[in-house]
């Protein structure tokens, strides 16, 4: 070892030194290196004996610096922040990216799969932009997106299909008749039907039990399709959404499906991303992650 690292003082004493002279108290600074006050007193005392100089004038209510000790403090901050930045620039910074999806989706799908996200991708740091407008890629910063539709989305944007738009109806399964599992079709608009934006249930009627749908006598109407699947999970009538957002909830068994029948839509869903990307490779990581994730049983 180079006779110079043999000069240095003990890096504890010198964390010791240094939180005392910002503190300019033993006990303080302890409690902020998580040791005892005796241990910081004789980190100080032993740096003292290696430099051969008094670094603090010990008083009946604290420290105070002696003229050694102002003139050594600067430089030892100094040199815990050139360590600090050369640690820091071994650790990769995470990326910072921007997701864009509904609130449905967000809330329904995304959400509860975060933790896994996370755990395969512990370098992105995912922004979740959840809103039923249109964000932009440029505007708002965004990277990827989940976005409900049908192509084509534009010459300059990367889509996979993520899900098929696949309408069911559901309901609690307090619903039920007595020992049954599914209700009448003919039964199905005398209970209070539960609408969202889409307003999707004289197609579904029609195309998926095969009645033409008359006047509802019940109805209640959402902005968002999650409250209206919370409300069918309350019991509070019939909903209708897209399969894979309600998946864990039937494998669950708080919702089933009141009739087999289901309807395929139009409004597909997709991952979209710019074909220039401002961190490529971490969006294509998320991007992967989208499409394992939409392949992989309900959690």
């Amino acid at each position: 070892m180079p006779e110079a690292f043999l000069s240095l003082p003990p890096l504890n004493a010198l964390r010791a030194f240094e939180a005392s002279a910002r503190h300019l108290n033993f006990r303080v600074a302890a409690e902020e290196l998580n040791v005892t006050q005796g241990a910081v007193a004789q980190h100080i005392r032993g740096l003292e004996t290696h430099l051969g100089t008094k670094l603090f004038e010990r008083l009946p209510r604290g420290l105070a610096l002696t003229d050694q000790g102002r003139a050594y403090v600067p430089n030892i901050r100094r040199a815990f922040d050139l360590i600090s930045e050369a640690t820091q620039l071994l650790r990769p910074e995470p990326a910072r990216l921007t997701i864009s999806v509904t609130p449905s989706f967000a809330t329904k799908w995304l959400i509860p799969r975060l933790q896994d996200f996370m755990a395969d991708n512990p370098l992105v740091d995912l922004r979740v932009l959840a809103s039923e407008s249109l964000s932009s890629f440029q505007a708002d910063g965004v990277d990827i997106a989940v976005r409900q539709g049908r192509p084509p989305f534009g010459a300059g944007l990367i889509v996979d299909l993520l899900f098929p738009q696949q309408i069911i109806a559901i309901c609690s399964p307090a619903l039920l008749p007595a020992g049954a599992t599914e209700i009448p079709a003919a039964e199905i608009q005398h209970h209070v039907l539960l609408h969202d934006a889409h307003n999707l249930w004289p197609e579904f009627m029609e195309k998926a039990v095969g009645l033409k749908m008359t006047a509802e006598l019940k109805r209640m109407r959402f902005n968002q399709t999650s409250l209206a699947i919370d409300a069918a999970i309350a019991g509070q009538g019939i909903a209708l959404a897209s399969r894979f957002l309600v998946a864990a909830d039937l494998a669950a068994g708080r919702l089933v499906q009141p009739v087999s029948g289901e309807m395929r839509g139009t409004q597909d869903f997709y991952v979209v991303m710019p074909r220039k990307q401002r961190h490529p490779e971490p969006t294509q990581a998320v991007r992967q992650w989208l499409l394992d994730a939409g392949e992989r049983p309900p959690i």
